[in-house]
């Protein structure tokens, strides 16, 4: 008997049949320019086409109005120049083989004032939301009318361009906030009453279908429970959502929560260290009690809790949204009988927060992600003859220059002197809620080794070492040490992060974390201590905590400290540490605001400001490279090879990658491999 994954079955949404169960549901990359999808934009969902993904539903939160700006590189549908690049994308994702939707909106509040044409943004009611801060204007009667009107000439838009439907977004925005009791306390014609809050949005979904006719399918992605006090609970919803069904809606895409605050938003979209899939079961009672398609997306981020989702008829399609930005070509490796190849979303929604911290979203551990147009997500073999490369260190940053030139096919020794490969990325592990960071490093060791890669643990090398081997390049990965000579006194007296989660025997009764990183590992330490029973203060230079954790993962770094009465101290610097005949410790603080110092005295006192490369070795190999360890960066950002170099007694090409150049993140250091190794 032929076994068929049920995740590999075909699905058909009323007449549109789609190739498998597996979606990328609708997200914001922001990889629009002037909030158009071009080249850039169609370049990352065409991957997930080609990768074998049933349906793309692009355009997160695409806006329809000009009072509703763009608060996270949002699309502006209601500007007629769009449909061009619309129409090009829908072409090019259906040659690929997928279907392609669009989700459309009002934003309402989730945006800001101060941007755009400036104009005011409408609410149901004057409640500012916390995440973006924007105090809205109360919609008036002309408002509803003309943005319901907005709606109807934004999914003509799709439809014109050939789109095979779109999905109206119904949480946390402007439509739905009618509907709920908790941001609507209107007293006239479109608040109060169930009925009068439902005015709204089926003003909305009548316009809708009634501009698109009755064949263009037409989808809603809802809360279906805001789990909130006083908000819109599942009674309600379920009953607004039969009016909308009857009203022309075809499928839903379910959601559970409310995404006004950064804690709420980070329980819809659960980071790392939460349970896998803690919707899914709620997804399916919705199901159950409708007659329409559902589909749901919240941290199913492997193939076996998706398989479950499907096979056990709690979803008809599964969102593995994340999953597949982490690997766009989930789907034809599942199809392929190769799932253990599949690159694991690991959580950390790096992807989220990145859009706020740098501009646009990017995978922790796949750096190709967003960057389709200059950079390959499956290696290419080299078409020169195989090289031996000697690479040193097994943090991410030598793994991946591992992978990926084991993969273009040359000769690859990587030396690594601990008994078991992750440098840094294995220490942060160490916290239970981070473990699944470790997927990072197992991946990629499994991939290496499958690419011909030696590794060789427990070998501490030196110059003699690598040049026994005779390469032709050699790559330093060696990361850094963390740095305690920022402190013009006392550094020495202080511990730091890798104690505190690595070798740390005996938990003090106070500590000072003073944090100059403002990234996790300062956090990471606070929270361990604190969490041991530890008495913490995190003292920080910044006028606000730990600015390099995005709002996404910030929630439970906060929740730890909260729980643990962590104090925090803002804008204070770290003057000097000195000890105590007691053995216990004095901190000299300074604000740089008032002028004034302070003391603490406390048990133990650990700094994090980040790290010194650990570069001893690469200096020793600089006289036996050809090159002086020089990158030329006009042809790294080319994609080009690097020129041979300049010694002619060189015997190798020499480069070094990560935290061995500078203190930086993983993405950084996987990034830093990936665009040097791949032309070599």
């Amino acid at each position: 008997m032929k076994l068929t994954d049920p995740l590999l079955e075909p699905f058909t949404l009323r007449h549109l049949t789609l190739r498998n169960r597996i979606v990328s549901t609708s997200h914001e990359p922001a990889y629009a320019e002037n909030s158009m999808p071009t080249d850039r934009y169609r370049a990352y969902h065409l991957e997930r086409a080609k990768g074998g993904a049933a349906l793309l539903m692009i355009g997160g939160s695409a806006v329809v109005s000009p009072d509703s700006p763009p608060s996270f590189g949002n699309l502006q549908l209601h500007r007629e120049e769009i449909s061009g690049w619309l129409a090009k994308l829908t072409a090019e994702v259906h040659e690929a083989g997928a279907a392609v939707m669009c989700q459309i909106t009002h934003l309402g509040r989730r945006t800001s004032n101060y941007a755009g044409e400036w104009l005011p943004v409408p609410y149901p009611s004057a409640m500012r939301e916390p995440a973006h801060r924007a105090f809205p204007k109360v919609a008036e009667d002309w408002d509803m009318y003309r943005i319901a009107s907005d709606y109807a000439a934004a999914a003509v838009r799709c439809r014109d361009a050939g789109m095979d439907g779109i999905e109206i977004q119904s949480y946390g925005h402007f439509m739905d906030a009618f509907l709920s009791p908790a941001t609507n306390d209107r007293t006239d014609a479109w608040g109060g009453s169930f009925e009068k809050r439902l005015a709204f949005p089926l003003l909305v979904i009548n316009s809708v279908r009634e501009a698109v006719g009755p064949d263009f399918i037409l989808g809603i992605r809802m809360s279906m429970d805001e789990d909130k006090a006083g908000g819109l609970a599942a009674p309600e919803a379920m009953a607004a959502l039969h009016r909308y069904i009857e009203a022309g809606i075809d499928f839903l895409s379910v959601i559970k929560g409310s995404i006004e605050s950064d804690a709420s938003l980070a329980k819809v979209i659960p980071s790392m260290g939460s349970p896998a899939a803690p919707f899914l079961d709620f997804a399916g009672s919705i199901k159950a009690q409708i007659g329409i398609p559902v589909m749901h997306a919240s941290k199913i981020a492997d193939v076996a809790t998706a398989r479950h989702a499907v096979s056990h008829s709690l979803l008809d399609l599964v969102g593995m949204t994340r999953a597949q930005i982490a690997d766009p070509y989930l789907v034809a490796k599942l199809a392929a009988g190769a799932e253990e190849r599949i690159r694991p979303c690991v959580g950390a929604n790096y992807c989220l927060d990145s859009i706020y911290a740098s501009g646009d979203a990017k995978c922790i551990h796949n750096p190709s992600t967003g960057r389709e147009l200059s950079l390959p997500q499956l290696i290419p073999p080299s078409t020169q003859p195989p090289k031996k490369a000697v690479i040193i260190g097994a943090g991410p940053a030598g793994l991946e220059c591992a992978r990926v030139l084991g993969e273009r096919g040359h000769q690859v020794v990587l030396f690594e002197a601990d008994d078991a490969p992750g440098g840094q990325v294995r220490i942060a592990a160490t916290i239970p809620r981070r473990r699944d960071l470790q997927g990072i490093i197992d991946w990629r060791v499994s991939e290496a080794r499958r690419a011909g890669v030696e590794i060789r643990y427990g070998v501490y090398a030196e110059a003699e070492t690598v040049l026994a081997e005779n390469p032709d390049v050699v790559l330093v990965a060696t990361g850094g040490m963390p740095n305690h000579d920022f402190l013009p006194e006392g550094g020495e007296l202080t511990s730091d992060a890798w104690d505190v989660l690595g070798h740390l025997t005996r938990i003090p009764d106070s500590v000072l974390v003073y944090d100059d990183n403002g990234a996790e590992p300062g956090m990471d330490a606070a929270e361990k201590l604190a969490a041991a029973g530890a008495r913490v203060e995190i003292i920080t230079p910044e006028r606000m905590l730990a600015p390099d954790i995005g709002a996404m993962n910030s929630p439970a770094y906060l929740r730890a400290f909260s729980e643990n009465n962590v104090a925090i101290t803002l804008a204070h610097r770290l003057r000097s540490v000195g000890q105590e005949p007691d053995g216990t410790f004095t901190a000299v603080l300074y604000s740089e605001y008032s002028g004034l110092e302070s003391i603490r005295t406390v048990d133990l006192v650990i700094t994090e400001h980040g790290t010194l490369p650990n570069d001893e070795l690469y200096f020793d190999l600089l006289g036996d490279s050809t090159n002086a360890g020089e990158i030329d960066y006009p042809a790294l950002l080319a994609g080009k090879a690097q020129p041979q170099g300049k010694n002619p007694k060189g015997k190798f090409a020499l480069y070094r990658v990560g935290d061995a150049v500078a203190s930086r993140n993983i993405h950084a250091a996987i990034y830093d491999a990936l665009r040097l190794c791949l032309p070599i």
